[in-house]
């Protein structure tokens, strides 16, 4: 796919991630409480990120931003260094092009850059092209959750061990 920039978030993009995280999920059937949907932070994903800690990326096609995800500390594990892969979702026009693996190795190599020794994530079962992409970078299946994501309604616990090289 040409004309696609992988950048960092500014200001102007925080309506498109809000749209794009609740619509995604929408399509998946995940509406309402204990999904990122509700999370505060998406009403200023710029603000949220400028911390030496966390990075999040958006990918723009001709201005429109079609693709985000990002890294945060873990929730109530803050001090652990264990990050969270946050707000990974793509809208339908820009799935099966490889920017999903683009993005979360852009994320993965980030969290090292910043120090963290593994990532975690919640998904859920609907969302299996998404778990296809994340054992192929590495990431494993957990039996329970980590953290206080507050993720409640969230079925699908993974995490990668981040090796330094």
């Amino acid at each position: 796919m040409s004309n696609v920039i992988i950048r960092e978030v500014q200001a102007k993009d925080n309506q498109a991630i809000k749209d794009l995280v609740i619509n995604t999920l929408a399509e998946f059937g995940a509406k309402g409480p204990g999904f990122a949907s509700s999370d505060e932070e998406l009403q200023d994903m710029y603000s949220a990120y400028l911390a030496k800690d966390k990075c999040f990326y958006v990918i723009e096609k001709e201005g429109v931003v079609l693709g985000a995800g990002g890294v945060a500390p873990l929730d109530g594990e803050e001090k652990s260094g264990i990050c969270e892969l946050r707000k990974m979702y793509f809208d339908p026009k820009l799935r099966g092009y490889g920017l999903g693996k683009k993005l979360i190795n852009k994320c993965i190599d980030k969290a090292r850059e910043i120090g963290f020794h593994a990532m975690y994530l919640e998904t859920i079962p609907e969302m299996t092209v998404a778990q296809t992409l994340y054992k192929s970078r590495g990431f494993e299946y957990l039996d329970c959750s980590k953290g206080n994501t507050c993720h409640s309604a969230c079925q699908i616990f993974m995490q990668k061990v981040l090796t330094h090289g």
